[in-house]
């Protein structure tokens, strides 16, 4: 089983989040009056969509472009680090003269800010806010065959959740799970699962 191209979900797949994030949409909640929310609440409403649709689920009510300003305050001065061997992948698949591209179901900003605090630089980067179907749906992983120039059967989505292999399979492309992540669930089917980092080159053709 071999692909034209990579695709990679961010968090708990390039970074690190399991503590930021959530913090993050606990923090804004309490600012914006809201009942208190667990980190675990805010991981459980990832699946809504981009931070501002999850935002607003939590305190419970819409929220103006003024009170979603809040989590990314919140976010702002988070620290976060890439996986061990992350770097060192994207390095190799660089070197073999393929792109960097990342399809988050987060928001083109706050990818954007994770990506810099923990130094990471991509050459395509693909928020929730670009696409009409939040995952488990094959829309982004879909745009981001289009843009690659490649047909969706020749790319691997590699990612932790099981969203994520949702989202492959509804694209008609490779799932490849990746184990390391904080949300990676061994009974949910994958065309592939990675032990490390640096196993995703391993899928190119």
């Amino acid at each position: 089983m071999t692909v034209a191209e990579l695709v990679w979900d961010m968090d708990g797949t390039l970074l690190d989040s399991t503590v930021v994030v959530p913090a993050a949409f606990v923090r804004a909640v309490a600012r914006l009056g809201g009942q208190p929310v667990s980190p675990a609440q805010a991981v459980a409403a990832y699946p809504l969509g981009t931070p501002e649709v999850i935002l607003a689920h939590l305190v419970g009510r819409p929220l103006g472009p003024h009170e979603t300003d809040f989590y990314y305050q919140e976010l702002q001065d988070g620290q976060v680090a890439p996986y061990p061997g992350i770097v060192e992948a994207l390095a190799a698949l660089r070197a073999r003269g393929r792109a960097v591209a990342v399809f988050t179901g987060a928001s083109t900003r706050g990818a954007r800010m994770l990506l810099d605090a923990a130094g990471l630089e991509v050459d395509m980067l693909i928020g929730g806010d670009h696409i009409r179907r939040p995952k488990p749906a094959g829309d982004g992983v879909l745009l981001a065959a289009e843009r690659l120039g490649v047909a969706p059967g020749g790319i691997a989505y590699i990612g932790d959740s099981p969203l994520d292999l949702r989202a492959a399979a509804a694209a008609g492309s490779v799932g490849a799970a990746a184990a390391w992540g904080h949300l990676y669930d061994a009974e949910e089917p994958a065309d592939r699962t990675l032990a490390r980092p640096e196993a995703a080159l391993e899928l190119l053709g």
